[in-house]
């Protein structure tokens, strides 16, 4: 499983622009990771907004807004991925893994850009209009 963070602020959602990873770099996604063993989801979350965007989360205040399920696109296999909203954050944002991402940036859910990964921008419309689940296509 991975996990992804919808962080919102004034009406915008926070993207990160991947650089150097070997998956989905030069496109925008949001903060994530994978769900480490013997770790749960939400823990997982919270260490992953830490360790990327310095934020502190509790998992109390963790919403499950969606859920994506991908069929094995390379070694590492299916994916279940679960998108979560927080309600409140604590802490300064900052870009804690620039040898990851390259750009941080605040935007509007109807103004995403062009280059984003695309099964993310589908849980991000998805997750707006309620739809909690989706397979890509």
């Amino acid at each position: 499983p991975a996990v992804y963070l919808f962080l919102e602020q004034n009406g915008k959602i926070l993207l990160a622009r991947r650089c150097h990873t070997g998956y989905e770099d030069g496109n925008y996604h949001v903060p994530s990771g994978h769900v480490e063993d013997g770790e749960l989801p939400k823990a997982a979350m919270v260490r992953e907004a830490k360790e990327e965007i310095g934020v502190t989360i509790t998992e109390s205040d963790l919403e499950l807004v969606h859920t994506c399920y991908r069929l094995r696109r390379d070694e590492t296999g299916n994916r279940v991925d679960l998108f979560f909203k927080a309600a409140r954050r604590s802490g300064e944002l900052v870009n804690a893994e620039p040898h990851k991402c390259d750009d941080l940036r605040w935007c509007n859910r109807t103004e995403l850009p062009d280059n984003m990964t695309p099964y993310v921008r589908r849980a991000l419309q998805d997750s707006e209009r309620g739809i909690i689940y989706s397979e890509p296509d």
